[in-house]
C-alpha cells in the first residue's frame, strides 16, 4: 500500500506485468535481487536469476542468502538463493537459470524481458548483450553493475528514446500570485518568502486570476526569471492584472535519450555524486575500463596486493585515455588500489549500489522518475589511503568467510571490526540492513570481544514486510528484535548478538544505564523518535 501511493496505479499495472533476468548473484547481485523482488508486484510478474558458479567459503563473506550447507554441497549459487529470494515477495515468480552466458550465446531468450541486469559479466559480453537489448522494439531495458574492491559503477541504457511520465513523484506545484507585467514576455511573481521551484521548460495552467482573466484555465510553458519570479509570454494585448491567482504546475511526459554502451565508454555521460570530487567519475571510469582490459589481456584478476600488476594497470589505463573524447587526469592512486583490491568486496558498497540499480529497473518497468544518465561511480578511496604503507601480507587470504573484506581493508581492521561492541537502536528497514552488513562484515564475532546488542520495543506488521527483508509473514505479531536477531545469526552464526525489547527514552524505567553506553564502541540509532535520538546522543 505505501509503494502504490508512491507510484501510483499506473505504474504499479506496468509493474505486475514485467519480467526481469538477472545474471551474477554474487554479493552484489543478491542485492539487486533482494530489492527487486521486494518492489516487483503483481500476479504476472517474473524474476529470473543467473548464475553458473558454486558457492564458496568465499561466498560467506559476500552474500547473505548463501549458507555453510550450500558451500559444502557446492550448489549453483541461483539455485541456493532461489528459495530465499523467492519468500520475500509471494506476488512475483522467481525462477533459476544455470545455463552458459558467453560470447556464443544465442541471446533471442531475452526477447521475452522487458528488463536485463549484469553483474559479474566481462565488458566484451555487456557490449554484445547491450547490442542485442538496445536494437530490440521496443527497446529491451539494460543495466550493467560492477562492485570491484574499493570502487563500483552502474550503467543504464533503456533504449534511443525512453519516455518517463512523471519525472519527480512529487504532487504539482501550485504558486500563489501576487503580480503579472502586461509586457512581452510577461512576468509572474510569487507572493513574498515563497520560491516557486520550479524549472524552466515546465508548463503550468492559471486559475482564480483577477483582472487578466483570459489566464484562467490555459496553460503556459515558463521561463525561470528568479527564485520568485518566471515569464509566461506575451501578456501586452491582456487586461491588467488586478490580484489573486495560483499558477499550478502541469505535469507532462520527458523523453529522455540513452547511447549504446560501446559508445559511451568513449564519451561517459556520468552523474557526480559527491560534488566535493566532481573528478572523481572520470577516473574511475578509466580505471576500471583499465581492470576491464587487464581481465581481457591476462585472463585474471589483479593479485591481492600486487605492485606489478597495479603497474600494468597504470599502463593501460594511460593508453586508454588517450581513446577517450574528454581526456580526464588519470589517478595513479585510484588505479593502483582499484588493482590492489580488485579481488576483494565490500558488502556495504553493494548495498548501496545494489539499492541504486533496483530503483534503476523500478523506473525502467514502470515509466516513473528520472532514469540514471548513464554512468554512476561509487567509490570508498577514504577507507584504503590511511593503508598505504600496510604490508600486502594483510590483504592475503586467510581461507575463512572474511576473505573477500580483507583483501579491501587488511587483517587489523578485520579484527578490529571483529571486537567491536554495537549498539543498535531500532531494528526496522535501516536496522535489518545494517544487521546484514554486521554479519557480512563480522562485526561482534571476536574470541574474546565483541558483541552486537540490539534493542526494538515493536511487534512486527504485515506492511513491514515490504522493505524490513529480514521478516517473513510467518514473524507477524513477533517482537522484531528477537526475530532479527535468529535472522542474523542464519547469516553468520558466529556473531555474539543480544535482543532486548527496551525503550530508549529517558522517561522509560527500562532505560540502559549510562555504564552501559560507555562500553559501547559503535551506537547507531535507526529509529524516527526523535526524542530518543536526541537522549542518545
Amino acid at each position: 500500500s505505501r509503494q502504490r501511493y508512491v507510484l501510483g496505479d499506473t505504474a504499479m499495472q506496468k509493474m505486475a506485468q514485467s519480467h526481469v533476468f538477472l545474471s551474477g548473484i554474487g554479493g552484489l547481485g543478491v542485492e539487486i535481487g533482494k530489492l527487486g523482488n521486494i518492489y516487483l508486484r503483481g500476479h504476472k510478474c517474473a524474476l529470473t536469476v543467473h548464475d553458473t558458479k558454486h558457492c564458496t567459503k568465499w561466498d560467506l563473506g559476500i552474500n547473505f542468502f548463501i549458507h555453510e550447507d550450500d558451500v559444502t554441497s557446492q550448489r549453483n549459487r541461483a539455485e541456493a538463493t532461489l528459495p530465499r529470494i523467492a519468500e520475500l515477495n509471494p506476488y512475483v515468480h522467481v525462477a533459476a537459470s544455470t545455463v552458459p552466458l558467453d560470447e556464443t550465446t544465442d541471446l533471442s531468450f531475452l526477447k521475452h524481458y522487458q528488463c536485463v541486469i549484469l553483474t559479474e559479466v566481462s565488458l566484451l559480453l555487456q557490449k554484445k548483450i547491450n547490442d542485442f537489448c538496445h536494437a530490440q522494439q521496443p527497446p529491451i531495458k539494460f543495466i550493467a553493475a560492477d562492485v570491484y574492491g574499493v570502487c563500483s559503477r552502474l550503467f543504464c541504457d533503456f533504449g534511443d528514446e525512453f519516455e518517463v511520465l512523471d519525472t519527480t513523484g512529487e504532487e504539482p506545484k501550485e504558486i500563489f500570485i501576487s503580480n503579472i507585467t502586461q509586457s512581452n514576455p510577461g512576468i509572474v511573481t510569487c507572493l513574498e518568502n515563497h520560491p516557486h521551484r520550479l524549472e524552466t521548460g515546465q508548463f503550468l495552467t492559471f486559475r482564480e486570476v483577477n483582472g487578466m482573466s483570459c489566464l484562467n484555465g490555459s496553460t503556459h510553458q515558463i521561463t525561470v526569471v528568479s527564485p520568485y519570479s518566471f515569464s509566461i509570454g506575451d501578456t501586452s494585448e491582456m487586461e491588467p492584472y488586478l490580484h489573486g491567482g495560483i499558477a499550478v504546475q502541469v505535469k507532462t511526459p520527458k523523453m529522455c535519450y540513452f547511447e549504446r554502451l560501446e559508445k559511451q565508454i568513449t564519451n561517459p555521460l556520468c552523474l557526480v555524486a559527491d560534488f566535493s570530487k566532481p573528478e572523481a567519475p572520470l577516473q574511475i571510469h578509466v580505471a576500471m575500463l583499465a581492470l576491464n582490459h587487464f581481465q581481457e589481456n591476462f585472463g585474471r584478476t589483479p593479485n591481492i596486493g600486487c605492485l606489478q600488476d597495479a603497474e600494468e594497470m597504470l599502463k593501460i589505463a594511460m593508453s586508454i585515455n588517450e581513446t577517450l573524447e574528454n581526456k580526464p587526469q588519470v589517478n595513479g592512486d585510484v588505479v593502483k588500489w582499484l588493482s590492489r583490491t580488485a579481488q576483494g568486496f565490500l558488502p556495504p558498497l553493494a548495498a548501496a549500489v545494489g539499492g541504486v540499480a533496483s530503483q534503476e529497473v523500478l523506473k525502467a518497468v514502470t515509466g516513473k522518475f528520472s532514469p540514471l544518465q548513464q554512468w554512476l561511480y561509487i567509490d570508498v578511496l577514504d577507507i584504503v589511503t590511511p593503508l598505504e604503507k600496510v604490508g600486502s601480507e594483510e590483504f592475503l587470504p586467510r581461507g575463512d568467510r572474511y576473505d573477500a573484506l580483507r583483501a579491501c581493508i587488511g587483517d587489523s581492521l578485520c579484527q578490529k571490526l571483529h571486537d567491536l561492541n554495537v549498539f543498535l537502536v531500532g531494528c526496522g528497514a535501516i536496522g535489518c540492513e545494517m544487521l546484514k552488513n554486521f554479519a557480512l562484515l563480522g562485526v561482534g564475532t571476536g574470541q574474546d570481544k565483541g558483541l552486537v546488542t540490539i534493542t526494538d520495543p515493536d511487534l512486527i506488521e504485515k506492511s513491514n514486510l515490504n522493505r524490513q527483508f529480514l521478516f517473513r509473514p510467518h514473524h507477524i505479531q513477533k517482537p522484531k528484535s528477537y526475530t532479527a536477531a535468529e535472522a542474523t545469526l542464519n547469516i553468520n552464526p558466529y556473531i555474539k548478538i543480544d535482543s532486548d525489547i527496551n525503550k530508549v527514552c529517558p522517561a522509560t524505567e527500562n532505560t540502559y544505564s549510562d555504564e552501559f553506553y560507555t562500553k559501547q564502541d559503535v551506537i547507531v540509532t535507526a529509529l524516527d523518535n526523535v526524542e530518543a535520538r536526541r537522549y542518545i546522543d
